[in-house]
Formats: C-alpha cells, structure tokens, sequence
C-alpha cells in the first residue's frame, strides 16, 4: 500500500473541490494506495465529499495564508497581507521540520500540494518524490503585493518539487525543469439526474434564465440586496450560501450541500470571480462565463487572459457589476459568442490522475530506494 500526503492549499474552497476530483479518480483507479489529507479550512467539506473511502484519513494542519481582502471588497488588503505573511514566515522553519517527522512517522511515499510550499521543501530533504499541481504558485501569486526579498522561501521551496502540473491559465516557471506537464481544466463529475432536479427547482417552468451568481466562500461583500441584476426580467438565480439576497427569484445553495458542481451545471451562465475551481467546474459543463475582473491579483490576470484567448468568458469590473441587468440583448449576445465543441471542454480528472499514478508507479521506487 503506497501512502500519499495531499496537501491542500487553505485559501477557499476551490482548491479542496478540485483535489477531491482528483481523489475520487486515483482511489477509483489504484486499490494500492490510500491518502492522507493535510488541510484545514475547508476540512469539514472534505470529510463530507470522502466520508465513503475507508482509504482516506485526514490532518488538522495549516497550510498557507492565502489572500487577505478588504472589508466589503474583492480586492487584496495589501498592507494586512504583509502582516500576516512576516507572521508564517516566522514559523517557516518549524513547518518543514514538522512535515519530515510527519512524512517520515507515516511512511509517506509520495508527496502532493495544491500548492501549499512548505512540504515540498520537507520531502525534498527526505528524498521523497513530490507533485505540485496547481494553476499558480503563492511564489508568484504575491509577486507586486509582497516584496520580492520576502518571497525567497517560497521560491527555494518549489525549485525542489520533483514534478509540476501546470493547469489551465499557468503562466508559471518551468519550476521542474522537464518534469513539467500541461493540462487543461477538471473538475468533479456530475450526475445528470440532479442536475435535473435543480433545474426544475428553480425554474420549475422552463422558461427562465437561469444564472449562477458565484463570489466565492471567502469573499463577505456587503449591500448585494441591492444591486440591480436581481430585477433582471424573466431570470432566476443561484447563489453561494454566504450571499445574503432574500428574493423570489433568488435560490441559495444550502450550507450542507456538498456537491454545487451541480448547480452550476443546472445554470444557463455564470457570473464569478476568476477563481480556478469555479471556473473550471463552468467550463467542464460549458456555461457562458462573465468574470469579476480583478486587476491587482496575477493569477485573476493569468486565468481571465485564457479564458479570453479561447473564447471562453467576457470580463466586468466591480462597478459595472453594480449597474448590470440582464435582458435579452444581452443573453442573445452571449449564447451567440459562447460555442465550443470537441475535445478543448472535456473534464480532465482521469487523464491527470492517471498521469499521478504513472508517475507514483514509476518513479517512486527507484527514487526511494
């Protein structure tokens, strides 16, 4: 039995829902391997999304500080950011000296992140192989918003990954040298039957547009009672739990429904900030994307730059946001840019984790003996 520690990133819930998608593939494929997952925000949704794999144990631990935003704001808090990054660095090196007694105490044969640095800097003393996967790194995720001296230790610690998976959007370094491998988007898999349970929850007429209206879990923005779009005529609405809208056309996902891949599926478009694991889950269902332009923040910038190189979304400012009403110009106008078919869509989940598997197959042995 081979034994992974998946490291997941604590910024949200994006990355957690990607790797569970991950997760799900690779237990299903290999009976030989079980997975330990590091993690601690989104720890709850975690247990909840794998609560049916005996193989899957999990640890309480930390494993970065994400973003820092405004009070009432998608934009990054700059200066508080700062504070609480000279905080983790001051526990820097206890991290890695307690992921080499944890990898070491478990066994550990493998190391994953989802791109938490620290333990790859802890596996790479131990000759221990190790994967990041990811569509950014914190290295250049703070690059312009931390200074650049103070982001050593992140750098150092990804130039010891053994391997990279550079998702959709990365305009990364080649951190692993000829160890690096492209790949598109993923996402977990969705059953057609709630999909269709949904759409007719929320448009139990058939004759709405629906919309999937998405800021993210971490993101408290006050006063969207307000806005306009929700006058928007013959529309409905899906919204994230954490946006408080109270109106008839307005269904919020239920704070203890795992699976939202599903109502973002149900939805005729998608509006969202350009977070990877919304994006991706949109993408993998072909909805319509309207992103939340957010100009200070590189890997926004990397992933809405894809995203409009394919034809796959149309940008908005927050301001414009606050005036938007959807009609039918503008519903007519979006279905008649949004048309892609073939291979560019598909989900995937299995051609990445088997590419996991081939390289846990192949490499580790002789890494580790």
């Amino acid at each position: 039995m081979k034994t992974i520690a998946y490291y997941i990133s604590d910024y949200g819930f994006g990355h957690a829902a990607r790797s569970v998608a991950l997760i799900r593939h690779l237990l299903a494929m290999e009976k030989d391997v079980k997975v330990i997952i590091c993690h601690s925000f989104a720890l709850h949704f975690l247990r909840e999304s794998l609560k049916d794999e005996n193989r899957v144990t999990f640890r309480t631990i930390e494993t970065d500080i994400g973003y820092v935003l405004q009070k009432d704001s998608i934009e990054p808090d700059i200066e508080k950011l700062n504070v609480e990054y000279k905080k983790y660095l001051q526990k820097w090196n206890f991290l890695i000296e307690q992921e080499r007694d944890f990898l070491q105490t478990n066994r550990v044969n493998f190391v994953i992140s989802d791109i938490s640095a620290f333990p790859f800097e802890a596996a790479y003393t131990l000759g221990t192989p190790s994967l990041g996967i990811s569509n950014f790194t914190w290295h250049t995720a703070y690059q312009g918003l931390i200074a650049d001296p103070l982001l050593k230790p992140l750098k150092e610690s990804y130039e010891k990954m053994t391997f990279f998976f550079s998702l959709a959007g990365s305009k990364e370094s080649d951190w692993a040298m000829k160890r690096t491998k492209q790949f598109g988007f993923f996402a977990r898999n969705v059953d057609s039957k709630e999909v269709n349970r949904i759409r007719e929850l929320v448009d139990p007429t058939g004759e709405k547009f629906v919309v999937f209206f998405g800021l993210g879990m971490k993101i408290d923005v006050g006063q969207l009672e307000r806005l306009p779009i929700w006058d928007s005529p013959n529309c409905t609405f899906i919204v994230s739990s954490n946006v408080q809208v109270q109106r008839p056309n307005v269904f919020s996902i239920p704070k203890d429904y795992i699976e939202s891949q599903h109502y973002i599926a149900a939805a005729d478009f998608v509006i969202s900030k350009p977070g990877w694991g919304i994006v991706s889950e949109a993408v993998c269902n072909r909805k319509p994307l309207l992103i939340l332009d957010r100009q200070t923040m590189k890997e926004d910038q990397n992933t809405i730059s894809f995203l409009k190189a394919n034809h796959l979304c149309k940008t908005i400012t927050w301001d414009e946001l606050r005036q938007l009403v959807i009609n039918e110009e503008f519903i007519n106008e979006l279905q008649s840019q949004h048309k892609h078919d073939g291979d560019f869509l598909v989900n995937q989940a299995d051609i990445i984790s088997k590419e996991i598997l081939h390289v846990l197959r192949n490499k580790n042995e002789r890494v580790l003996q």
